[in-house]
């Protein structure tokens, strides 16, 4: 599907997506300086909806970034959003939906000052599901070089516009035909990929990476530590390195657009038995009977 095919929000103007027009002196475009929320709806209500808008609000207050909108408001804007894409383009059978929030137009300066008014942006389109090969085979992801910044760098537990650390692990991950890329901090302990967050099992035990290790708060994330509980699935939030994830017997990754995915395969070494372990699959059907 064309980058194209989509219907975008822009400070009150909804329009195809060609026609969405951010002005260059905008600081998300100059800076970077800007947060957004990825989304996806069930039945077309967006999922999880109130955790992401929670989240926005934690990343734009430890940038300084003022939300001009209640959480009403928003989902009214969404609304009106896909009502557009439903008429100009088809029904959304499903949406895609990214929320993104700038500091807005300004002179060349990095003062915050500068830009009284910020820029929201909602952009819809049909969401593409993932192949189903995803949940019943599993992917590949490449434990790759490039490292998670900092917390004393950049923060991040903020889900800022700038995405040049993911999408340069991103890079390296394709280039070893993986479908993720999967990241150390700088202690070498494993936090994250690049687009979800990463859990391993070993002995029916649940362990991902505690938020101290310097990684995103994901909501899927917490949704699945939430449902892992009501199975009576221990989850361990400690640090881990490369060796525990190689000798777990099974892995997956979580995110808005991946629900739970397997992982059967780190770079050139198998999970376990190499493919979607017990416990994974477990998780999965429960996922998806309580979202749909």
């Amino acid at each position: 599907m064309s980058a194209l095919q989509a219907v975008v929000y822009v400070n009150g103007r909804i329009t195809p997506a060609a026609e969405a027009v951010v002005p260059v002196f905008d600081h998300g475009f100059l800076y970077g300086e800007g947060v957004y929320e990825t989304l996806r709806t069930y039945r077309r209500e967006p999922f999880l909806f109130g955790p992401h808008m929670d989240r926005l609000r934690r990343s734009a207050g430890l940038m300084a970034l003022d939300v001009p909108f209640t959480d009403a408001q928003m989902l009214g804007w969404i609304t009106d959003t896909m009502a557009v894409h439903d008429r100009l383009l088809g029904v959304l059978p499903e949406a895609y939906i990214r929320i993104l929030l700038t500091r807005g137009v300004g002179a060349l300066t990095y003062n915050p000052a500068a830009c009284p008014t910020p820029t929201v942006v909602i952009i819809v389109k049909t969401f593409p599901p993932p192949p189903e090969r995803t949940f019943t085979e599993g992917i590949a992801v490449a434990l790759v070089d490039v490292r998670r910044n900092h917390p004393d760098a950049l923060n991040p537990t903020i889900k800022s516009n700038n995405l040049l650390n993911n999408a340069l692990a991103m890079q390296e991950a394709l280039r070893h035909h993986a479908e993720e890329a999967l990241m150390q901090n700088h202690d070498g302990h494993v936090v994250e990929c690049s687009q979800s967050n990463f859990f391993i099992v070993s002995g029916g035990r649940l362990r991902t990476a505690p938020l101290a290790d310097g990684l995103l708060p994901g909501i899927t994330r917490q949704f699945v530590i939430d449902l892992a509980r009501d199975l009576g699935l221990t989850t361990d939030e400690t640090s881990f390195g490369p060796e525990d994830v190689y000798n777990a017997d099974e892995a997956f990754i979580t995110g808005t657009t991946r629900e739970v995915t397997p992982v059967v395969r780190v770079s050139t070494r198998l999970v376990g038995t190499g493919a979607p372990g017990a416990v994974t699959r477990r998780l999965l059907e429960e996922f998806t009977r309580r979202v749909k």
